[in-house]
């Protein structure tokens, strides 16, 4: 089955506190956005991406593509001024001699199995191939697959009246890769954006399916704060 995978990197480096977005700070000598890009090359070989960034930054985005292991499974494409808008327009990029490929907008439903598609995070640069792998056999026998991990912190839930705990082994935090078939996700991203599309499980619920959890990764961290980028490389070292 075909595999695509929608990046989005789209940060502008505000709550890092730097000039730079944090998708292009360095690890190691490397930018974030790079050890992405080569864990889902490295994944499948017939792995193809989409990588949608801010326009201003499309130059610097096609710099960390050609220093990867094969900038030709890899297509750059300018954001939205969201997340749902930059994954929608990823998708609108993904086509194929039928109906799945790069180059192309396609939101053909009658395609079950047409391809497997993931959307991730550009900043979650430290997850595994494994965790693709899972998500991608999950996606195929249930239609998605969502990573999540538990919640360590006690949770509470701001009520009218103040506050209430709340069970924290119900409690689950979303990560990415999210993953679907390509029957399931197109149609899904048809619709106008509301202010609940907090990410891509959100729009399936809302197209009227439902999602399938899988474990996640400890490690699969999103790079937001200066501390994330201390933790990330000590990681890779």
């Amino acid at each position: 089955m075909k595999k695509y995978a929608v990046i989005v990197a789209g940060g502008s480096g505000a709550r890092m506190g730097t000039a730079v977005p944090k998708q292009f700070l360095l690890l190691h000598g490397r930018p974030v956005l790079w050890y992405t890009l080569e864990v889902f090359l490295s994944a499948y070989a017939d792995m193809e991406v989409m990588l949608m960034v801010p326009e201003e930054h499309l130059k610097a985005a096609m710099d960390v593509v050609r220093e990867t292991q094969d900038p030709k499974r890899i297509g750059v494409a300018p954001g939205g001024r969201t997340r749902f808008h930059s994954v929608r327009n990823g998708l609108e990029q993904i086509s194929d001699d039928a109906r799945v490929g790069i180059g192309g907008a396609v939101w053909d439903a009658e395609a079950p199995g047409a391809a497997v598609i993931f959307v991730h995070d550009g900043v979650r640069c430290l997850l595994s191939k494994d965790l693709i792998h899972r998500c991608y056999e999950q996606a195929v026998l249930s239609g998605s697959a969502i990573p999540v991990v538990d919640s360590k912190d006690s949770v509470r839930l701001v009520t009218g009246q103040g506050s209430e705990a709340v069970d924290r082994s119900r409690v689950k935090l979303v990560q990415t890769p999210q993953t679907f078939l390509s029957h399931i996700l197109l149609p899904a991203y048809r619709v106008d954006y509301r202010e609940e599309f907090t990410d891509d499980a959100t729009v399936v619920e809302a197209a009227g399916h439902t999602v399938q959890l899988i474990e996640g990764e400890a490690d699969n961290i999103k790079i937001t704060l200066p501390v994330d980028l201390v933790i990330a490389k000590n990681l890779l070292r």
